[in-house]
């Protein structure tokens, strides 16, 4: 796909700053742009429109944008770049934290934020070339498909979170490997993410519960003990 085909949720609840955004990114050829002005609005939308990336504003009328991000999170693994008026370092971390990529700090530059969308989509692409053009992944029962966001065990359709989905996904893309929780914080929350241990042994035990027989007896994603865990090719 043409970088340029990529789509783009930009919220904000000033309309100008809206139509200023969607301008100079038509100008630079994207063309695939949808607009938000409210949290529920860009749910609505994310889900609907399924966009690569949401340039999301953190204060909003009705959700703030923090929360609107771990919504988005449970279900999308698009890049989400923020805006905010605020240029506190807790406040970059804590939007980070959520789920976000990128932080831009208005005033902006129009073109910077044509700028930080091509390099998001860069990253993106990157990643994909880096793991390679296989979309349908398999590891014993399981069998994930990138493309349409799918996960099966056996043939019944699994329902995770776009959190499990991506931990899933790096967990498949790597099987038989052992994977730290440094290499999940960068790869699943971002690098820059601040969460701790307890969080990640969470999201491990919600996963499990949905893929293991025996969730309390994991015999396909396990852990190695001082080191992170693994997912085995074959369960047993």
């Amino acid at each position: 796909m043409n970088m340029k085909e990529n789509k783009i949720l930009l919220v904000d609840d000033e309309k100008d700053i809206v139509d200023l955004m969607e301008e100079v990114l038509k100008k630079d050829g994207f063309s695939l742009i949808e607009k938000a002005y409210t949290g529920i609005e860009a749910l609505e939308s994310c889900r609907e429109f399924m966009p690569n990336i949401v340039v999301l504003d953190v204060m909003l009328p009705d959700i703030d944008g923090i929360e609107v991000c771990r919504k988005i999170r449970e279900f999308s693994i698009c890049s989400i770049l923020f805006l905010s008026a605020k240029n506190d370092d807790i406040d970059k971390i804590l939007g980070l934290s959520s789920g976000g990529d990128d932080y831009i700090t208005k005033p902006f530059s129009p073109r910077e934020i044509v700028f930080r969308v091509k390099a998001q989509l860069r990253r993106q692409q990157f990643h994909s070339e880096e793991r390679g053009l296989e979309e349908v992944l398999s590891a014993g029962p399981l069998t994930l498909d990138k493309d349409s966001g799918r996960v099966y065990k056996e043939g019944r359709e699994l329902e995770l979170t776009g959190r499990e989905f991506m931990m899933l996904c790096y967990f498949m893309e790597h099987a038989d490997k052992i994977i730290s929780k440094e290499q999940l914080y960068e790869q699943v929350w971002g690098e820059y993410s601040s969460i701790c241990d307890n969080t990640i042994m969470v999201h491990i035990r919600h996963l499990r519960e949905k893929i293991e027989d025996n969730p309390s007896i994991p015999r396909q994603l396990v852990t190695i003990k001082g080191l992170g865990y693994k997912l085995k090719k074959r369960a047993g």
